[in-house]
């Protein structure tokens, strides 16, 4: 029979180290809130980041992924999450060319929107506007 996989020496480590964190009632409760804080830190600043092009999405799983050393319902969120990406993904690759550049070409007009509107709200800068006047004028 063989052995089960083993986890990477750094997962060791981590494991471990929060194992000693966790037995001492002290650190429990320093744990809980550092970690309850970090996670919200990197989940806010992921959530003000989605309508930007960037890593938002990416920030707010990482978020989840630090909320989810300590907290139940955050890992069955995560692995919700991975999941239906994974299902995503996997559905986009088995599509023909087409589909998948209509997907491509249907996200690149959504992230080219997110940027207009956030430069118009945000900054006050209409790029659509600017641009039909420049090409009224010329």
């Amino acid at each position: 029979m063989a052995d089960p996989p083993r986890r990477p020496r750094w997962r060791e480590r981590v494991s471990t180290t929060l194992d000693l964190i966790r037995a001492n009632p002290t650190g429990r409760i320093t744990l809980k809130i550092f970690i309850a804080i970090a996670g919200a830190v990197v989940v806010t600043i992921g959530i003000a980041l989605i309508p930007l092009p960037g890593p938002g999405w990416l920030l707010v799983i990482a978020g989840l992924g630090i909320w989810a050393v300590e907290y139940h319902w955050a890992r069955r969120l995560l692995g919700f999450t991975r999941r239906h990406v994974h299902g995503w993904t996997n559905w986009a690759k088995r599509q023909s060319l087409p589909v998948r550049i209509a997907l491509g070409s249907v996200g690149l007009v959504f992230v080219g929107v997110v940027v207009w509107l956030s430069l118009k709200y945000s900054l006050g800068i209409d790029v659509v506007a600017t641009a039909m006047r420049y090409l009224a004028t010329h």
